[in-house]
């Protein structure tokens, strides 16, 4: 029988360059407009992350991290407290999967997002406030510096420091052990769910 968790990759850590977004409460909304919702698939929702916050109403780019050529390569988003609350839309991680951010590391995370985070194989690991302003000043003046999120040892390392995260027990077992992605799981499972489907006498 086939290993279910075999196609799936475990997430034990994320590294590469950052981008720091600064500022509690950034919803959903923000982060990707409802008018850009309109798609049949999620393919090149990324270039419209935070489209409001980065280009004005003609279009043209305004000041933000994420039209600066020194952040584009960026995997890592650094950001404060509750991001992600708002509407459950799972079109937010999506964009910025597809913008290039593999983890973030924040403050706090709005538990819909994260749940959605965890159903793309994204870590989404907390730190205290001080802890997350120092690294957010870091990545401003290391862009090409790299970040290494380590899920199963809880630390983030940037530079000559380290810090200790905090990441929820259930997306740590999940990320680590490959079991994130709900459905490969299914899939893999196939037989046994067609199995457990025909003993059931209401179906």
């Amino acid at each position: 029988m086939t290993d279910a968790t075999e196609d799936i990759p475990s997430v034990e850590h994320v590294s590469g360059t950052g981008v720091p977004i600064r500022g509690n409460d950034i919803d959903t909304d923000q982060i990707i407009p409802a008018r850009f919702m309109k798609v049949v698939t999620f393919d090149g929702l990324g270039q419209f992350s935070f489209f409001d916050q980065r280009f004005d109403d003609e279009d043209d780019p305004k000041e933000h991290p994420m039209n600066e050529e020194r952040f584009q390569d960026a995997s890592v988003m650094v950001v404060n407290d509750n991001f992600g609350c708002g509407s459950s839309r799972e079109h937010a991680p999506q964009a910025l999967l597809r913008w290039g951010i593999d983890a973030f590391v924040g403050e706090g995370f709005a538990e819909i997002f994260a749940g959605n985070c965890l159903a793309l194989g994204m870590p989404t690991v907390t730190a205290d406030h001080e802890s997350i302003e120092s690294l957010q000043q870091w990545v401003e003046d290391n862009p090409d510096g790299e970040i290494d999120v380590d899920v199963a040892a809880e630390t983030v390392s940037f530079g000559d420091n380290e810090i200790s995260v905090s990441v929820d027990d259930a997306q740590r077992q999940a990320l680590v052990e490959g079991i994130w992605d709900t459905t490969a799981l299914m899939g893999a499972n196939q037989n046994a769910i067609d199995e457990t489907a025909a003993s059931l006498p209401y179906l």
